[in-house]
């Protein structure tokens, strides 16, 4: 929603998802927007349409890359963690970390998650790049890649890790 805020613009603003009003508008209206167009010139909305989508979608990326990230670990966590108490637990060591230590298993989810942050960082400031497509498509596409990725990846580097921290004698 944009407006000025003359014609009773401000309540649509204040209901509004996303609302935009003029700076040349009322003050009601500028503190019922989200944000102000300084320059009060309309054409504004596609350059924060422009900006704000991938920013929205990178967001987004990278919060489903991180559940499904700790989805994953989580098959190196808790059968190390539980399975001398619970031993139907083991059925979800899918990974068969090296060491039967839990500190191990544990630690070498812990390292991965520092070193996937790490290099989560250039992809959060870079972002994702903009298609226009539909929006099923998009989401599936985006599932495929950071969904499943996060699932996935997680599984062989925490193997190597754990292997590793196993040939050190860290286990």
């Amino acid at each position: 929603m944009t407006g000025d805020g003359t014609n009773d613009y401000s309540p649509a603003l204040a209901q509004a998802d996303v609302a935009v009003p003029m700076n040349t508008g009322t003050q009601a209206a500028k503190e019922a927007g989200n944000m102000v167009d300084l320059d009060s010139n309309p054409t504004k909305l596609i350059e924060i349409v422009e900006i704000g989508k991938p920013v929205l979608m990178t967001r987004g990326l990278l919060t489903t890359f991180s559940i499904a990230n700790d989805v994953a670990k989580y098959f190196a966590i808790v059968p190390a963690a539980f399975a001398t108490t619970y031993p139907q637990l083991r059925v979800l060591d899918v990974m068969h970390l090296a060491s039967p230590s839990p500190s191990s298993a544990i630690l070498s989810a812990v390292i991965f998650n520092a070193l996937i942050i790490v290099f989560l960082i250039p992809l959060a400031f870079k972002g994702v790049k903009y298609r226009a497509l539909g929006a099923a498509s998009l989401l599936r596409r985006n599932l495929l890649i950071y969904g499943l990725g996060g699932i996935l990846l997680p599984f062989p580097f925490i193997k190597l890790i754990d292997m590793a921290l196993t040939a050190l004698g860290w286990s």
